[in-house]
């Protein structure tokens, strides 16, 4: 869609906002959520954040929707977690990986399990490959993540081991990051 809106069989991703303020914080910046993403944080950092990913969505940044469970074909019934294509710029990747492009996801404890995830994770494929006409791209976790290493593997990434890092923004148990890639279909 022409506002940057993505959408699936269950799922409308749109672009951030700030009315999503108030639901990240309750729903998203919690310890199930944040568990292998550096933890809670701040929320002064999280307003912070979001109004950045409101600024980069339309502007060549990197691009993190909303993922909102549908209501009908075109309504929005309640939001359920965030999935993005970002620059990746970790500090401590290696310079190979540096300003590549990576998928990531999150979402809210409540909603995991159901396949919300893996079907939002398609739709920005399928936007990366198809109308970005990305020829790859990355997604990391750690080995203490399972539930995104499975995903990672059941949308097709590839281990990178010889890319793996330690990132010292993460605790020791959820090091060393783990890198994955995917090439477009047909690329």
């Amino acid at each position: 869609m022409a506002d940057g809106t993505l959408a699936t069989a269950r799922l409308i991703l749109r672009p951030p906002a700030g009315e999503d303020l108030a639901w990240v914080l309750a729903e998203m910046n919690t310890e199930a959520v944040m568990r292998h993403l550096a933890g809670v944080r701040a929320p002064d950092a999280v307003a912070e954040s979001l109004a950045d990913d409101i600024a980069a969505f339309h502007n060549g940044g990197h691009q993190r929707w909303t993922v909102w469970l549908r209501d009908g074909d075109t309504q929005a019934a309640e939001r359920i977690g965030r999935v993005g294509l970002f620059h990746l710029r970790a500090a401590a990747a290696p310079p190979v990986l540096q300003g590549q492009r990576e998928i990531g996801w999150t979402f809210a404890a409540g909603h995991w399990g159901k396949g919300y995830a893996t079907e939002a994770a398609r739709a920005v494929l399928d936007y990366a490959f198809g109308t970005l006409g990305l020829p790859m791209l990355y997604s990391q976790t750690s080995d203490s993540n399972a539930a995104s290493t499975r995903m990672m593997q059941r949308l097709g990434f590839s281990r990178r081991a010889e890319l793996d890092y330690v990132d010292p923004d993460y605790p020791p148990a959820d090091n060393p990051t783990t890198v994955w890639s995917l090439d477009a279909p047909n690329g």
